[in-house]
């Protein structure tokens, strides 16, 4: 009689999920004695990576690219066979407009997040008055700020940028740029949770306009030294052919659909001695000697209640918006405006509310057939949770009176689609790393526990595939199980 399987149960079909389903599978193909059942509650996987097909047109209601600098993503691509259908996006026709006092105005060449590290093209830009572009060019000037040895360095995104290039640089940049990649407030956006190379860069060169000069031409050196293979362009926005539903659709395939049920709701954890139970939605338990819980934040706070009041209450502390995306598909031939852009860009200080827009067509090159163009807008985000109460007919009204007073898009859609995303984006809000730390420690604590997702240390696909992926080498360890080939081999060696 054979030693009997261990089972591992999963709570969530995003990519922190099915990361961590995959990583399950590929520890049985390498011998361990474990099997996974997913759990999702939706009907459909992928979490907030959801792409239809409307017609000839390909659209991705979340998430529409990766960054692949990243390399989780290309990574888990590869094991699972289908990096090959990566697409980089159409460098050709790369710009982006930014709102100013209802005049679309192309960003400067040569910023990099905010920061200008091209003297012409700031000098001689209409977004910034020259006060602002003076007061941008006082970083170079500014002392660093001082650091205690062992002191967190932390501070807000506002605090950074106004103290260092002044508030114009926030409100017209920073804020729709960088805090916009989070859908975050400026002023409670915890940087060392975000983007600490921003706090390490002004320790290193005294200030920011030197650090991201200095990563330019770090970048730009890459490029010589390895030229673009035009077959096979180096981009910083990636997607797939399909869409990026083709990533969970492919890591589920990958990982064993037979183990994978949709339409299923965990509403209780049972910690026993040695093993767990999982009560569903159905009525139904479902014996497990792990588990993983890889939902978000205000999720996994419900499901951990039950098994440590204080770990719950811990995650209960990382708040959470919403938002949604409203796409449409429109003829060519009566625009009125340019395509010739990623997309536009609309600062706080506009009071728009549209936060932003994606010409989709453009940035990718096969999401809408010959003669169509698809665009896509966004709404919510912090400042503006009301407008979520809107019904889908006024999402898209909104939407479409943005797109005519901004673009001067009159004609009718040829389609319209609304994708909610309720709670669905964490806010690392100062402190957030403490508070991180403590929930890692409490999960430590919890044999046969994970935790996973875009709550905890990155909202970015591929932090949440590595998150997910920590949670299974967590569990299996105290199973009892060897660590995986990938997780001892050398970097060089890993399939990146």
């Amino acid at each position: 009689m054979g030693i009997p399987l261990k089972h591992v149960v999963i709570i969530g079909g995003g990519v922190a999920g099915l990361g961590a389903a995959f990583k399950v599978r590929r520890a049985a193909n390498e011998g361990a004695e474990v099997t996974f059942t997913l759990l999702e509650k939706d009907p459909r996987l992928g979490g907030k990576l959801q792409t239809e097909r409307v017609g000839d047109f390909i659209v991705d209601g979340g998430s529409d690219a990766f960054i692949a600098q990243k390399p989780s993503v290309m990574r888990v691509a590869k094991l699972a066979g289908f990096d090959q259908d990566r697409m980089p996006s159409d460098e050709s026709r790369k710009k982006t407009l930014i709102l100013k006092k209802g005049e679309l105005i192309e960003m400067p060449d040569g910023v990099m997040q905010f920061a200008p590290t091209k003297f012409l093209p700031f000098a001689t830009t209409r977004l910034f008055s020259w006060p602002g572009k003076v007061r941008a060019g006082m970083d170079l000037f500014i002392p660093k700020k001082k650091v205690k040895p062992g002191e967190l360095n932390d501070e807000t995104l506002e605090s950074l940028v106004v103290r260092r290039m002044g508030r114009e640089i926030l409100d017209r940049l920073a804020e729709p740029l960088v805090g916009g990649v989070h859908a975050s407030d400026p002023g409670l956006m915890s940087l060392a949770a975000t983007f600490p190379n921003m706090l390490e860069m002004e320790q290193k060169y005294g200030c920011l306009i030197k650090g991201f000069l200095a990563q330019r031409q770090a970048a730009e050196e890459m490029k010589r030294k390895y030229p673009a293979d035009p077959k096979n362009p180096r981009t910083f926005f990636n997607t797939f052919k399909n869409g990026m539903q083709q990533l969970p659709d492919g890591m589920a395939d990958a990982a064993g659909r037979e183990g994978i049920r949709t339409g299923v709701t965990a509403t209780r954890l049972e910690k026993l001695e040695n093993a767990w139970k999982v009560h569903l939605s159905s009525g139904d338990v479902l014996d497990a000697d792990a588990v993983i819980i890889a939902t978000e934040g205000w999720a996994a706070a419900d499901l951990t209640a039950t098994v440590d009041p204080e770990l719950s209450a811990l995650i209960a502390t990382i708040p959470h918006s919403s938002s949604a995306t409203i796409s449409m598909g429109f003829d060519t031939d009566d625009l009125g405006f340019s395509l010739d852009a990623f997309g536009v860009l609309c600062p706080g200080v506009e009071n728009r509310s549209l936060m932003a827009a994606t010409y989709s067509s453009t940035k990718w090159t096969n999401r809408a057939p010959k003669g169509k163009a698809l665009l896509r807008g966004f709404v919510g985000g912090p400042h503006n949770q009301a407008i979520m109460d809107k019904s889908d007919d006024e999402l898209i009204a909104i939407v479409r009176s943005e797109f005519r007073s901004i673009l001067g898009l009159n004609v009718e859609p040829v389609f319209a689609r609304v994708y909610r995303w309720i709670n669905g984006m964490p806010q690392y809000t100062m402190g957030h790393l403490g508070r991180v730390d403590a929930i890692e420690a409490r999960v430590a604590g919890i044999p046969t526990l994970g935790v996973g997702g875009g709550s905890y240390r990155g909202v970015g696909i591929a932090n949440c595939i590595e998150s997910g992926e920590a949670a299974v080498t967590k569990v299996l360890g105290e199973l009892g199980f060897a660590p995986l080939a990938e997780d001892t081999a050398a970097p060089a060696a890993r399939a990146y």
